[in-house]
């Protein structure tokens, strides 16, 4: 098998990884009914998983930084298999609880690890699409992975679902060990080592763009649905059309990520998606305030925007990993941290900038991203020194 074919692969693992964590929205009701628990306390185990998700799959990949990324890949797909079986046979909401903590650090370093090893099988031109290639697998179980469960779950039982991502990562630890070269063991780095990584200007800012990046996307995102039908007025059918669209978005943009940090640079690319970020947030405040019913350019601007997330987060992430070669691993995984705790402090934000109206989350999402684009500014003299160390290092 080709290294291309390998990372389709990653990618494909991806799909069905990234399926265990977003279909529980799309089955809330049916989980519930089975574990005897109201909507509402069955919404925990999501936010269970992102806490999990968060710390958990940081503090494994720190502990085992030596391992062979192969093995490490197997690892996390064995854990896959073991939160999956939890979760089908005993839905109790204890169990549950747990198997969504066993299910997230499972995902977690998959995730982070395939973003690792694709561009390690890509050619140097072609690393940027690797890593993209791997995230738009992840983000495809946002378009296609919800719908295909709630299918599922309507035809047979929601069970199956999880019995079927338990069974498909059985089979994909044995195609792991057959396809994914063992890469050399990395030199353990000790903890308080791994922690000073931080220190270094470059990361700690890089970190940072992260950090306002995705308040900013969790501000907006967060509150669409009340947006879309407090704001735009839209009726639930359309609403659901525009999140199927922000999917395939949501894809385009991955994609385009990879094509652009390989074309014109990573540090372009992500100004540039940054950039638009911002403008199109202001752009949308202030259509909304001079003609508060323009649905049409409302959308087109919402899908730009959507591209644009998604392009800045594959950028990052190829960033991450050429900024610190000798623990891309650990560091891909503190990004996902500091991912998660943005969306959370976006959550936040925007909950208390929405207390009257919907609209100020457009103006404080547009602010967040101007911060992160004055950061990612301000990294770029430490960006080019740090691959200049790498280039004479290499």
């Amino acid at each position: 098998m080709g290294n291309t074919w390998k990372i389709y692969m990653l990618a494909f693992i991806g799909f069905f990884v990234g399926t265990n964590e977003f279909v529980i929205a799309g089955i809330l009701n049916k989980v519930a009914d089975s574990a005897h628990i109201s909507v509402s306390a069955a919404g925990q185990l999501i936010t269970v998983f992102s806490i999990a998700y968060a710390f958990g799959p940081t503090l494994v990949i720190m502990a085992l930084a030596k391992m062979d990324k192969r093995k490490l890949l197997m690892i996390s797909l064995a854990i896959l298999v073991l939160g999956s079986i939890m979760t089908a046979a005993i839905p109790s909401f204890i169990f549950l609880i747990v198997s969504r903590v066993v299910l997230a650090v499972g995902t977690g370093i998959f995730v982070i690890t395939a973003m690792d090893v694709a561009p390690k099988l890509a050619s140097p031109n072609r690393q940027g699409s690797a890593i993209a290639t791997v995230f738009a697998g992840f983000s495809t179980s946002l378009i296609i992975g919800i719908p295909i469960g709630r299918i599922v779950a309507q035809a047979y039982d929601w069970r199956v679902i999880f019995w079927g991502i338990g069974l498909l990562s059985l089979l994909a630890i044995f195609a792991i060990a057959r396809w994914i070269p063992t890469t050399e063991a990395a030199k353990p780095i000790p903890f308080r080592m791994q922690m000073g990584l931080l220190k270094r200007p470059v990361i700690a800012l890089t970190i940072g763009v992260t950090l306002f990046g995705f308040i900013s996307y969790s501000v907006f995102n967060t509150f669409m649905t009340p947006f879309l039908s407090s704001v735009l007025h839209m009726g639930e059918g359309e609403i659901s059309i525009i999140f199927f669209a922000l999917g395939i978005a949501s894809l385009v943009g991955s994609k385009l990520g990879g094509f652009l940090a390989d074309r014109i640079g990573i540090d372009r690319t992500l100004f540039g998606s940054l950039s638009v970020q911002f403008l199109v947030l202001t752009i949308l405040s202030i259509v909304l305030m001079a003609f508060a019913h323009s649905v049409i350019i409302s959308i087109v601007l919402i899908m730009i925007w959507s591209i644009a997330v998604w392009t800045f987060s594959t950028t990052q992430n190829f960033k991450i990993v050429t900024i610190g070669q000798e623990a891309s691993g650990i560091l891909l995984s503190l990004n996902m941290t500091i991912i998660q705790i943005g969306i959370a402090a976006g959550a936040g934000i925007g909950g208390v900038a929405t207390r009257s109206t919907m609209q100020p989350i457009t103006w404080v999402g547009a602010a967040s991203a101007l911060i992160a684009v004055i950061i990612s500014v301000g990294s770029l003299g430490f960006s080019n020194t740090s691959r200049k160390n790498v280039e004479v290092k290499s």
